[in-house]
């Protein structure tokens, strides 16, 4: 439980090994870790992932925001016990542990950030009576969608549909993965398959938040860090290159770049992204 929000819970690996924290990206679930997950369990890690507010199994929220997010983070932290751990995030996962790390660095030891490096995208310079108007403007416009999707519910396909679909977002995974993803983070109802994801979801959630401010934050990264791109650019994907992460980044961190890979990396060059970690983790 979250302050009151249940969330579901996913481990891989012993319960008496080192444990490690997973957080998955925005429209994801924890069930996207299946196959890089055991990799570092079989390594002797413990790996704990959840589902983040209003994807997979974990339940809906009335409002969603970035530190809403970071908060049921913590939670999770929490549960696994007092000691640092080492943290790996995967696109808005890493966003929101950067945020997590800045706020409580005692607990974290080492940090890996899988394509969850935010591209440099500036809100724009304007008066400060235009930007109140921006403000309310959004707001405004949030607020609605929240109403149009309070009884909304997402359309059902069959497997290979739901597969299909996401493969738009997704187009460099295969579609047998892609089906297997439809097994784990939607589910079969009389009328078919449908995503488990609240419909009232919507990148970037709730508040003030801005993917620049997560960027100027990561210079005085507290722990350790290893930084892995992916370079192909997909719909999902920040879009971040090796050249802008460098000029971000603090000085003791790692950068690896994959040339060949999209932004769901662990999932094209899982064995590759393994043996990178674990090299980095020891």
């Amino acid at each position: 439980m979250s302050h009151g929000l249940a969330l579901a819970v996913s481990e891989w690996g012993a319960e008496t090994a080192q444990p490690i924290l997973f957080a998955h990206g925005g429209f994801d679930f924890s069930g996207t870790y299946d196959r890089f997950a055991p990799l570092l369990a079989d390594a002797g890690y413990r790996v704990v992932c959840w589902d983040q507010r209003g994807h997979g199994d974990s339940a809906h929220a009335a409002l969603y925001s970035w530190d809403s997010d970071v908060r049921d983070m913590l939670a999770v932290l929490d549960s696994i016990g007092p000691e640092p751990i080492p943290l790996l995030g995967h696109s808005k996962g890493g966003g929101i542990a950067i945020h997590l790390i800045q706020a409580v660095p005692h607990r974290i030891s080492r940090f890996v950030n899988i394509d969850g490096i935010p591209s440099q995208k500036n809100p724009p310079d304007v008066a400060d009576h235009d930007r109140t108007k921006l403000l309310a403007t959004e707001l405004t416009d949030w607020l609605d969608h929240r109403v149009r999707a309070g009884t909304k519910v997402r359309r059902a396909d069959t497997i290979d549909g739901l597969a299909k679909r996401r493969q738009k977002m997704n187009p460099r995974l295969s579609l047998d993965w892609l089906r297997y993803l439809v097994t784990v983070g939607a589910r079969h109802d009389e009328d078919g398959w449908r995503w488990k994801i609240d419909p009232a979801l919507r990148l970037g959630g709730f508040g003030p938040w801005r993917a620049v401010w997560s960027l100027r934050r990561m210079v005085a990264m507290p722990v350790p860090m290893l930084a892995i791109l992916g370079l192909k650019e997909e719909p999902m994907g920040w879009g971040t290159t090796g050249e802008l992460a460098s000029q971000f980044l603090p000085r003791d961190a790692k950068l690896l770049t994959f040339e060949d890979t999209g932004h769901f990396v662990h999932i094209e060059q899982p064995e590759r992204v393994a043996a990178a970690v674990l090299e980095y983790l020891s």
